[in-house]
């Protein structure tokens, strides 16, 4: 996972290292790492035609002196100086290694863009002839590599007010992301943009992952997650599209994961709980003809809400479960019921929550397509506001705890926008909460996780949840070599 900074948490970052460093060390460092991301970008420095968009900041210097080293490796290396002055050292530096300064017609023939034209202190809408460029380096044939933020995106929001760049790729110095560039507003290329923080390579989610089970460990000793769906309604469901039925993706990824056995409970409906036991006999499958837990024993975890419905039965049945006093995750159908109640989630025990955008507009009575503008300040709310930790899904998939760094998920697939998939992830967070992981890092992991699972599913493809859950194994000895 990556954790998201403002604007100002980023300066004053810069400004106490800045204290304790040579003059210039830090715009060095980030042109050095500057440089690099566009070498392998263009594959063939040599000869490659590059133009660089400067504005009077440093920015501007720093895409300056990422000019100077492509230059040196034979680039043709050329700026546009927008603004009403420029870096002088980094324009000399530049001029020296062979670099020049060309008009704008440059733009259109360049393989690579470096956006340097504003940084992460400037807000609203470019003025001229800042928007004009951003403009025209975004219909240009060549790839756009933005610094810090691509120019026109607030840094700490992602809203757009006007042009602006929109980058394949944005190089951010002194931390991992920025909180602008994860906004679902931000403008993106159709390819899809990506981000990679100068001096820094791939992380995995945390460290925190559970222990393999030693030689004396046994299936009750790993963690029981209870899956607390309405199967009848689920796997009637599941006859139209098997692998879209909310109920049956959460219990094996949550068996995958390594919480033994998982129970999904039941209003007493004897075809689709076998048909449930045909598929998946890990689980075990407590049938219930009451709104009641009691018969089903110890467990570690709670998944709510899969298939569950919305009706008196499930509402009784819900706060039975959230009157425990173990973690609970809480999803789909049981994210409408606290909606409709929110005393529901006033309780002393963790609470972890998966809603889409959707889903969260109707917890705070907010507008979706406010939470979609500022992903990232919703789910903070969120979290404060109802107490709880707060995994909101989407294209770019948050997790917010009061009082703590918002983490940003990198992982993912587009191919993951289908039916059950949800349920997979909490099946996957869920096991990881049994397991004695905070809520805060059962959603960091289960979310990467999740991601990964889902590119090796996908391939390029389509997939269904349940090719999901079964690349889930794969997904984890994949994380977990890596940490090791």
């Amino acid at each position: 996972m990556k954790t998201a900074y403002t604007a100002d948490q980023i300066r004053q970052a810069e400004q106490a290292l800045m204290a304790r460093l040579p003059d210039g060390t830090l715009m060095q460092r980030a042109a050095a790492g500057l440089a690099a991301v566009c070498a392998d970008l263009l594959g063939r420095v040599y000869g490659s035609r590059v133009v660089l968009l400067t504005g009077s900041g440093d920015n501007g210097g720093d895409a300056l002196y990422a000019g100077q080293r492509l230059a040196r490796r034979g680039a043709r290396v050329g700026v546009v100086a927008a603004g009403s002055k420029t870096h002088e050292a980094g324009l000399r530096a530049l001029l020296d290694a062979g670099g020049r300064v060309v008009d704008r017609s440059a733009i259109d023939e360049a393989d690579l863009i470096i956006d340097g034209l504003v940084g992460i202190g400037v807000s609203g809408a470019l003025r001229e002839p800042y928007a004009e460029l951003a403009q025209q380096a975004a219909a240009a044939r060549g790839q756009v590599v933005a610094v810090d933020v691509p120019s026109g995106v607030d840094a700490s929001t992602g809203r757009v007010e006007g042009a602006a760049v929109r980058a394949r790729v944005t190089v951010t110095m002194g931390g991992r992301t920025r909180r602008g560039c994860w906004s679902i507003r931000a403008p993106r290329t159709p390819g899809g943009s990506s981000w990679w923080t100068s001096g820094s390579g791939p992380t995995c989610p945390t460290p925190t992952w559970p222990r393999s089970p030693t030689p004396t460990s046994t299936c009750c000793c790993r963690g029981r997650a209870t899956s607390r769906t309405n199967t009848a309604e689920a796997c009637w469901a599941s006859r139209r599209a098997v692998t879209c039925s909310p109920a049956r993706p959460c219990s094996p990824s949550a068996v995958r994961c390594g919480a033994a056995p998982a129970w999904s409970g039941t209003p007493a409906a004897p075809p689709p709980v076998a048909q449930v036991r045909s598929h998946w006999p890990e689980s075990v499958v407590t049938e219930l003809d009451e709104p009641s837990i009691t018969r089903v024993g110890r467990v570690q975890a709670w998944v709510l809400g899969p298939g569950l419905g919305t009706d008196d039965w499930a509402h009784e049945l819900a706060a039975e479960v959230l009157a425990s006093d173990v973690p609970v995750l809480v999803d789909a159908d049981a994210l409408t019921l606290v909606a409709r109640d929110r005393s529901l989630l006033w309780r002393n025990a963790p609470v972890l929550i998966t809603p889409h955008a959707g889903e969260l507009a109707r917890l705070l009575r907010a507008d979706r397509d406010a939470i979609e503008a500022a992903r990232l300040e919703h789910a903070r709310r969120a979290a404060a506001e109802l107490g709880v930790t707060v995994l909101l899904k989407g294209s770019t998939t948050v997790v917010a705890e009061d009082a703590r760094p918002v983490r940003v998920n990198p992982t993912g697939t587009s191919w993951l926008a289908t039916g059950g998939t949800g349920d997979v992830l909490a099946g996957l967070a869920g096991a990881l909460l049994a397991q004695g992981l905070s809520c805060y890092d059962a959603a960091s992991c289960g979310a990467y996780l999740h991601g990964v699972a889902g590119r090796l599913a996908a391939e390029g493809a389509p997939l269904a949840a349940g090719d999901v859950a079964t690349a889930l194994p794969r997904a984890i000895r994949a994380v977990t070599s890596a940490i090791s």
